[in-house]
């Protein structure tokens, strides 16, 4: 057992030897990390040993934080080759264990503690969400990353021929069918409401690439599955957020958060960007359409936050939306930055920390919601919705949302927001409150995974 004195020594602030401070504080994080292994497992350690090890997290912490407060620029630029190679977050927090040992922790370290239930876990991913905070608050790095996060994925690159030919590519969780002039992008997990989680996020953001890229379309439509439970078996719904069951069983990774926001949601707002240009660039010409929303039943969580991307929402009489961050227990994405402007300060807050459910036809909803409509005529008003947008061109619709954009939510000031949920959400993924709010909201410990 470790004795009440036994820390490991302070090290010493950075300097402007990168090679130097690198020796120095991995040195250090790996003495913590030796004395932290001493300790039992998390489950099972002593009230005094749950307390150690929360010391030695949190000073091994503050190290990262102060290393990177000074090297934050020169990590991504070694790992990117001065900006001229990109590389996503979810590569980006791996490649950087590699060149600064125990500055974030190695791919096998993040493996092993996912086999963990969540309560069970040690957050070895803190760190990664202290190294992506520091990248973006870097305002070049974090441009940076923001770009490569907006780039088509090579796996969309390669299946847009088939799409081009046979005008649909299923990717089992999603997938992506032309209709007339609309990209119709279908999100699917049946069995559990369409929720998102980690068995689903890359063929949501392959669909969106292909849906933006095909060139036979002007227009995208974001829609849910039909579902297979629940007083909604049979019907379409948008979607029920995360999946709170993989979230609680410890089967959703840090990084989810990130490379969701930053890739497939950002891409919707967005578009895609060119290795020469970002969407919102003056200079370069990059992609964008125009991207409507069907909301059938619920949106919930992260398919509430959808709607605040959408340049148009469709929604049936009875759907309601919601962002349950108080009972989860996590930040909702950008719907901190984004509710605002739809609804008003008091009314984001009351839904963001008050579980405040709206109703799409009210007059709260309709500030988010263009056209209300009966269940069964979801289709129809989606037509007309397509019709109308591509009336004005391609072009002038692009420019006219990039307009907007370019006003209300610049890309530096997406980056700062990011910043600091990268940061806030890390904590919160592991913080104990929200196993606390899991149990006591979702009957959590009752639940299997499927």
């Amino acid at each position: 057992m470790m004795g009440a004195m036994d820390r490991v020594a302070p090290v010493e602030k950075p300097t402007a030897d990168f090679a130097g401070d690198c020796a120095r504080f991995s040195r250090y994080w790996e003495a913590s990390a030796a004395l932290l292994a001493r300790l039992p497992a998390k489950p099972d350690r002593s009230p005094g040993e749950a307390k150690a090890a929360e010391d030695i997290k949190r000073d091994a912490r503050e190290a990262r934080s102060a290393f990177l407060s000074a090297h934050a620029a020169e990590v991504y630029d070694r790992i990117t080759g001065r900006c001229s190679r990109f590389v996503r977050v979810e590569d980006l927090v791996y490649e950087a264990s590699t060149l600064v040992h125990g500055l974030v922790p190695t791919r096998a370290q993040v493996e092993a503690e996912s086999k963990l239930a969540q309560r069970d876990k040690d957050g070895v991913e803190i760190d990664q969400g202290i190294l992506v905070s520091a990248v973006l608050a870097n305002a070049e790095a974090g441009r940076h990353l923001c770009h490569a996060m907006l780039l088509p994925r090579a796996e969309s690159l390669a299946r847009l021929a088939e799409l081009e030919r046979s005008g649909r590519v299923d990717l089992g969780a999603a997938e992506v069918l032309r209709r007339g002039a609309a990209s119709h992008v279908i999100q699917k997990n049946p069995r559990h409401l369409n929720a998102e989680d980690d068995t689903t996020l890359d063929a949501a953001e392959i669909a969106v690439d292909l849906a933006i890229l095909d060139p036979g379309t002007s227009i995208c439509v974001l829609r849910g599955d039909v579902v297979q439970s629940g007083k909604f078996a049979g019907r379409r719904v948008l979607g029920s957020g995360i999946n709170l069951t993989h979230l609680y069983h410890g089967k959703v990774p840090f990084v989810w958060f990130l490379e969701r926001d930053l890739g497939v949601v950002n891409k919707i707002y967005r578009g895609l960007a060119r290795e020469d240009a970002l969407p919102d660039d003056v200079s370069g010409r990059t992609l964008e359409k125009p991207w409507i929303a069907a909301l059938e039943g619920f949106a919930i969580g992260g398919h509430c936050q959808y709607l605040l991307v959408m340049d148009y929402v469709v929604a049936a009489t009875d759907a309601y939306m919601t962002l349950p961050a108080r009972k989860e227990g996590i930040i909702p994405g950008a719907a901190n930055l984004r509710l605002p402007r739809f609804v008003g300060d008091r009314i984001a807050r009351q839904a963001i920390m008050a579980e405040r459910r709206i109703d799409c036809d009210s007059p709260e909803g309709r500030l988010v919601c263009d056209e209300i409509v009966a269940q069964g005529e979801i289709d129809a008003a989606i037509g007309r919705a397509v019709e109308k947008l591509s009336g004005s061109g391609a072009v002038s619709a692009a420019g006219n949302r990039r307009a907007l954009r370019v006003a209300q939510e610049p890309l530096d000031l997406f980056r700062s927001y990011f910043a600091a949920y990268a940061l806030e959400q890390a904590y919160c993924h592991f913080s104990p409150a929200l196993i606390a709010n899991l149990e006591r909201n979702w009957n959590a410990k009752n639940r299997k995974l499927a």
